[in-house]
């Protein structure tokens, strides 16, 4: 689809400064932007890249003033970012929806499919499942006997939903996701060994939460595994079996949580943060990348390292650490030079 720079402004309630017949089909970064491309300026530190961009329109904020000419038409709005995410949602909602299921897809006669949905070749939809209206069910996706899938949901190739787990309305699971495998249960046994202890429960995901590439959410022992609205996960995350994750709370890649343990709402995990089995941490928590967790974390707390400290008080060891060299050499001076003071006492 293409745009001009008076559609925009138009719809972003915009000003023009340039072409306003100048055209765009796609959105690209502002150092990467080419010719048909729209850009955007939200971070003053890109600003040099304004003056060489090839993109042909550029979003500013309506505060700002270039300091050099300026080869692309500008668009000044009241706020940019959240002007580009507009636009950014107004262009996925163009593009076309596929539809209808393929011959090549395995749906059994005892599941629901509902309106406008899309199947894809070689996906398997056993018995008793349920989708819901609007679906896109991409290829090789399987969802096992009596999975629930809601509304507008997307799944993309290859995501794997076990037996009786339930995907709320509006989410999306992008390739590789599995939900509902076994969670990692056994029991030692008198001849040293190790006996499995039956998953029995589910996976519950509720209404508009995103999960990424090759993550893994396991079903609970007994009971579910529950991701709350609203949750955003990144790719190649593990979430154990029996674990609850509050509305809106969002986790980069290679995060762990191990069994049992409780996430509150709004909270923030950085990349390949771990928390240990039946932890509770509470409401609006951030966590620096890499911290470990193995102990409860109250409501509005920022931990950070490993074992994770509270912000502050990991800035001032982390500090300390650096010096450390140092200190061990003061302390081996002033070891020495009492050594020397005792021996002369002695004497």
């Amino acid at each position: 689809m293409e745009f001009t720079a008076e559609m925009i402004a138009g719809f972003l309630g915009g000003e023009i400064v340039g072409d306003k017949n100048a055209k765009v089909h796609t959105v690209s970064s502002i150092e990467e932007g080419k010719a048909g491309s729209l850009s955007y300026l939200t971070n003053p530190k890109y600003e040099s890249f304004l003056y060489t961009t090839g993109a042909s329109i550029v979003l500013t904020d309506r505060t700002f003033t270039p300091s050099q000419p300026v080869a692309a038409t500008l668009i000044k709005v009241d706020d940019a970012g959240a002007c580009v995410l507009k636009l950014l949602e107004m262009y996925n909602a163009a593009k076309p929806r596929r539809k209808g299921i393929s011959d090549r897809a395995s749906v059994s006669s005892e599941a629901e499919v509902g309106d406008e949905c899309y199947i894809g070749d070689f996906t398997v939809v056993e018995e008793g499942v349920h989708i819901g209206k609007g679906c896109q069910v991409y290829p090789q996706v399987y969802l096992g006997r009596g999975v629930t899938v809601g509304d507008n949901t997307v799944l993309y190739p290859g995501v794997k939903i076990y037996e009786g787990c339930v995907v709320g309305a509006n989410c999306i699971l992008h390739a590789g996701a599995v939900i509902g495998a076994d969670g990692f249960g056994f029991m030692p046994n008198a001849q040293g060994g190790f006996d499995k202890i039956p998953q029995l429960g589910n996976v519950i995901i509720e209404d508009d939460v995103e999960i990424g590439a090759n993550t893994c959410i396991d079903r609970a022992k007994t009971d579910s595994t529950i991701i709350r609205r609203g949750v955003k996960l990144d790719n190649l995350i593990q979430i154990g079996h029996n674990v609850q994750i509050g509305e809106n709370t969002v986790s980069s890649a290679q995060t762990g949580i191990a069994g049992t343990s409780r996430v509150g709402r709004n909270c923030f995990l950085a990349g390949q943060v771990g928390i240990a089995d039946h932890v509770v941490i509470g409401d609006r928590v951030k966590v620096g990348s890499k911290s470990g967790i193995d102990k409860a974390v109250p409501d509005d707390e920022v931990r950070m390292g490993y074992p994770a400290l509270p912000g502050m008080q990991y800035h001032r060891s982390s500090a300390v650490f650096k010096r450390l060299p140092d200190l061990e050499k003061q302390v081996r001076e002033l070891e020495k030079r009492l050594a020397e003071l005792t021996k002369n006492q002695q004497i």
